[in-house]
């Protein structure tokens, strides 16, 4: 059994932090969207914490963008292209059947890339992409009434709120498999662990699916 650490104190705060924040976003959000069922927030209520939540989000992920630009949490974000589509078919094959066969894992974990290249890539979608989106489309809502009456034909509002609302979408399919991934370690708390404690503790070929650093 070999053990790395992998997890610095800041990233795992930030992880837990932007995970129940998500949360409050998802249950907030999803009162505003479906007002009036009655196991849901009061619109009048879902309204302040759902911004307040969102601000701190947004602050949460500027800090996070920066850790990595000045710590070396960053360098799992880099993208080694060579071979990639190689790596890329093997991580499929591997998440598609082979971990039902108990084939041994195609990556192995390592101070220098804790992602495999499918987890990597995922996750630079979620916060380089999705999050931005969110954010972004969160803060027109907040400043709706700058927004222009139309943008290419449409409703401004309109188009805010469509985008608002796939992106969210989109990070709570991520968020769902994130929670499936984790358990797919040497045990099934063995990444969530990584994640409280810092350390990887993955024995053989290193079979860390790794807990990932979204809003999840």
């Amino acid at each position: 059994m070999s053990a790395i650490y992998l997890y610095p104190g800041w990233v795992r705060l930030w992880h837990w932090f932007s995970a129940l924040l998500f949360l409050v976003l998802l249950l907030s959000g999803a009162s505003m969207h479906y007002a009036g069922t009655p196991w849901l927030l009061s619109f009048k209520l879902a309204v302040p914490i759902h911004n307040a939540a969102g601000i701190l989000l947004t602050l949460g992920w500027i800090g996070f963008v920066v850790g990595n630009l000045f710590t070396d949490n960053g360098r799992h974000y880099r993208v080694r292209w060579r071979g990639l589509m190689g790596r890329l078919v093997a991580q499929i094959r591997y998440y598609g059947y082979g971990i039902f066969r108990g084939a041994p894992h195609p990556f192995k974990v390592s101070a220098e890339m804790k992602f495999n290249v499918l987890q990597q890539l995922s996750y630079l979608g979620a916060m380089y992409l999705l999050m931005p989106l969110l954010i972004l489309s969160g803060w027109a809502f907040l400043f709706a009434v700058y927004l222009p009456e139309s943008l290419f034909g449409l409703g401004s509002i309109w188009i805010v709120a469509m985008t608002h609302l796939a992106v969210a979408y989109g990070l709570v399919l991520f968020w769902m498999v994130h929670i499936y991934v984790i358990t797919t370690g040497e045990t099934v708390l063995t990444n969530l662990r990584a994640m409280l404690t810092g350390w990887d503790r993955e024995s053989g070929t290193g079979a860390s699916a790794g807990p990932s650093e979204s809003a999840s």
